[in-house]
């Protein structure tokens, strides 16, 4: 199968789901059950209301037709729900005190970890994104700008 031919069947997918999407508000409720015991396997329960109903159905029809969670934030999630919140929050936190250094331009940045935030050049932001747009003047990912994301993968690798 050719590049194109592949192409083609990503728009026919992603076309067929905006159709089924876009019926979702007008179907009524012994429809929206329906669809529910087709996607989920089971009968939705009978105190749930319509307006829960379709965007929970507008996320099963996507992850039907896309795929679903990648499997390090189902876990993620799974944690979540199995009351190790704080210890999950830790270890996606860096300590405070962690410096990041990055050369940029010739330019050397440092920000350091605070309790609530990050500190660079003398003030404080809320995230590593609000500090690389400052550095780079553009949009960018603060993990990904002081690479963090790379470590991570290497991480779970």
């Amino acid at each position: 199968m050719g590049k194109s031919d592949v192409t083609k069947q990503k728009i026919a997918r992603q076309q067929a789901v905006d159709r089924q999407l876009s019926q979702l508000p007008t179907m009524n409720r012994d429809d929206l059950q329906q669809l529910w015991k087709e996607l989920f396997g089971r009968e939705p329960s009978p105190v749930l209301r319509r307006d829960i109903m379709v965007p929970i159905l507008g996320y099963g029809i996507q992850e039907k037709a896309f795929g679903g969670l990648k499997e390090s934030t189902a876990r993620l999630l799974r944690e979540l729900v199995e009351g190790n919140a704080s210890e999950v929050k830790l270890a996606t936190r860096p300590k405070v005190g962690t410096r990041y250094v990055r050369e940029y331009n010739g330019k050397l940045h440092e920000v350091t970890v605070l309790d609530a935030g990050y500190e660079y050049e003398g003030s404080t932001y809320r995230s590593l994104t609000e500090i690389a747009r400052v550095i780079t003047g553009a949009k960018w990912s603060g993990p990904a700008f002081f690479g963090q994301k790379r470590k991570a993968k290497e991480a779970t690798a």
